[in-house]
């Protein structure tokens, strides 16, 4: 974007200085703080990408830029420029005013509500209004105005529109003249790049046709758009299209999953219609768009401030478009972790591959609630005195005995899960990253009010946002898999090397766990110990808070380093928690009553224990072979990750224990 573009931008919504954000569907610059209320509206009312930080494709945004340079934000505050609304009070948005409620009201009013649009004489006939609509946009996709479109769409002209006297669409008549910009806005309000004209002709056709190369390639990614995110999501590479590879399909090491629940799942994608799996697709493409902006959005805010609460988007807002059952699925996709998620996305790419190569479809009456619910069930139930809501209160159409059992069994199901997560994405590590940020700034302000507060509120504790919560069964799976791994220690803070032999792993499950309760000198629990007693009593929660809080600064020193490539700084990061780990540890009884509690200090040393085996990697060898840096970083990245969630148990244990 040019410099001169550039220093004349102000927000569209409250007039601030080098906005940071676009609204591209609204053809709008937007500040951070704006931003944060156009996600919260979803991306059926906005759809907002970071100018610098998000990959654009290059028309897409020189198509915003236009609309922004032609006064595209006058379609949605027409009324606020008469000089009788100055009159009658009204005003938009300015940047010295709060964000909750003045530019979240404003911003609503303006985009969700249209309350300043341009009105239309009322007519009885409103459909024959929208066709008159859509035919002018019909017409006027053949020039380069793209704010007379713009206008057109948002008084409901359709982008989809089939004259029927033409016999074609408006992205035929825009890709035909070649009109790349205008095609950019028609698909953004939908238009589909693969629907044939009475010739049956593609707009792709019509570009090829009229030696408008560039805009014909445009098209074929559009048309794959969907796709495309997806695999750029896990492996950071899109097909070549101009070579005919139109679908990646990324793989994952330890994706081969026998259970019979993933291949139940993997089943009723398949004998979807093609309606509910583009509904599916569709609903996990907003996900894939939502953890990405995520991570833009967390990188990009000053955390020197603290990003607010008000800021995150923890799963995907509600769309009154569709039903509350849609709605609660969608929702459920922000739960699902690292691993889950990638698993869903690469089945919907290898069942949308082999929908379009023509393969047999068997019918099914499956909704897409219930595939949601099947594969759900793969990972963590959450429990029910969870201090983070699944998802909006929105209503479910139906509550079936068949979820109730599936939930019931896959608890059980949960503990014996071999399935490794993977490693964290990036997003993910922003998200811990901000969560702890939170964490910490929770905790002073825990300290500050002292004990008595502490006794009469838990509503205070430190807590990570809902995508960032974990069930008991997910902790104890998680804590099974960490003590099936050779390289950790029989004893969580002995960190020599183990010497169980390979073979003895796989013995009884009951055995190993009971080797494995906590040890708070680091020593392995002999026949001696075996009978003492278990003991109830627990540290102060404002000790575990204090403790909890230098875990917090260590790892948040370490996530900077991970963020900023400083790869040298990883060992004395690690050995600073590890110390802090060993120290909060050591608060706790040798022999805690709490199977809660036991099960969050096994995740919470042998994570530390991890952590350091993980850091050691990076220093240089002669004889071993070369590091890869970056899959070091990621397993780093997930040891941060399931130490901070165990600090965060405890924390939440020790309260609600110490106040009962």
């Amino acid at each position: 974007m040019s410099k001169r573009l550039r220093s004349s931008e102000v927000c569209a919504d409250c007039s601030g200085p080098d906005p940071s954000w676009a609204s591209v569907n609204r053809g709008t610059f937007i500040c951070d703080e704006c931003c944060s209320v156009h996600r919260s509206l979803g991306r059926h009312i906005s759809q907002v990408r970071h100018l610098k930080h998000t990959p654009w494709p290059p028309t897409l945004l020189q198509m915003v830029e236009t609309l922004y340079n032609n006064g595209a934000n006058s379609i949605w505050e027409h009324s606020l420029l008469d000089p009788a609304s100055i009159m009658s009070g009204r005003r938009k948005a300015n940047p010295q005013d709060k964000v909750h409620p003045n530019k979240a009201e404003f911003i609503r009013a303006k985009y969700q509500m249209l309350a300043f649009v341009h009105r239309l004489p009322c007519r009885d006939d409103d459909s024959v209004t929208a066709k008159d609509l859509s035919k002018q946009l019909h017409s006027s996709v053949r020039t380069g105005n793209l704010e007379t479109c713009l206008r057109l769409l948002s008084l409901g002209a359709q982008a989809n529109f089939f004259h029927p006297e033409k016999g074609n669409t408006p992205l035929h008549v825009a890709s035909k003249a070649g009109q790349i910009l205008q095609a950019e806005l028609l698909a953004v309000y939908g238009a589909d790049p693969g629907t044939q004209d009475s010739s049956g002709k593609t707009p792709v056709d019509y570009a090829r046709q009229g030696g408008h190369h560039e805009l014909a390639e445009r098209l074929v990614e559009i048309q794959y758009e969907l796709t495309d995110r997806l695999a750029f999501y896990l492996c950071g590479r899109k097909p070549d299209h101009k070579n005919g590879q139109h679908f990646i399909i990324p793989q994952m090491a330890d994706s081969l999953d026998l259970s019979e629940l993933a291949k139940a799942a993997k089943k009723k994608l398949q004998s979807l219609s093609n309606h509910l799996f583009e509904e599916l697709a569709m609903d996990v493409y907003d996900e894939v768009d939502r953890r990405e902006t995520d991570a833009v959005w967390l990188a990009t805010q000053n955390h020197s401030t603290l990003v607010t609460e008000t800021t995150v988007v923890p799963f995907l807002p509600v769309n009154p478009e569709y039903s509350s059952t849609r709605n609660q699925g969608r929702q459920k996709l922000a739960r699902f972790n690292a691993h889950e998620f990638a698993t869903l996305v690469i089945d919907i790419l290898s069942d949308a591959k082999r929908r379009q190569q023509g393969s047999p479809l068997s019918s099914s009456k499956d909704n897409v609630e219930l595939i949601l619910k099947t594969v759900s069930n793969q990972h963590s139930v959450e429990s029910q005195d969870n201090d983070q809501p699944d998802y909006d209160s929105v209503a479910s159409d139906e509550d079936t005995d068949l979820e109730a059992t599936a939930s019931k069994a896959n608890r059980q199901k949960s503990l014996d899960s071999d399935l490794s997560d993977g490693p964290v994405t990036v997003q993910e590590f922003m998200e811990v990253k901000n969560a702890l940020v939170a964490s910490e700034a929770k905790i002073q302000q825990l300290m500050k009010i002292g004990r008595s507060a502490l006794v009469t509120s838990s509503s205070s504790l430190p807590s990570f946002p809902s995508t960032l919560s974990w069930s008991r069964d997910e902790s104890t799976r998680r804590t099974s898999r960490l003590e099936k791994q050779n390289s950790t220690p029989e004893s969580d803070y002995d960190n020599t090397p183990n010497d169980t032999d390979p073979d003895d792993m796989g013995s009884s499950r009951k055995g190993r766990q009971r080797s494995m309760v906590w040890q708070g000198d680091g020593s392995v629990p002999d026949t001696a110990e075996a009978h003492t007693a278990p003991s109830p009593v627990l540290p102060s929660t404002e000790d575990v808070i204090r403790k909890t809080e230098q875990i917090t600064k260590n790892i948040q020193e370490l996530l900077r380093a991970a963020q900023e490539n400083k790869h040298d700084s990883y060992i004395p990061c690690s050995e600073r928690i590890h110390v802090a780990v060993t120290e909060m540890a050591a608060l706790f009884p040798k022999k805690p009553k709490s199977d809660m509690v036991r099960t969050s200090l096994r995740l919470l040393t042998s994570s530390a224990y991890r952590l350091q085996s993980e850091c050691k990697k990076t220093l240089p060898g002669d004889s071993s072979p070369p590091t890869d840096i970056q899959l070091v970083t990621q397993q780093v990245i997930q040891c941060a990750y399931d130490i901070a969630k165990a600090a965060k148990q405890l924390v939440t244990i020790t309260t609600k224990e110490n106040n009962n």
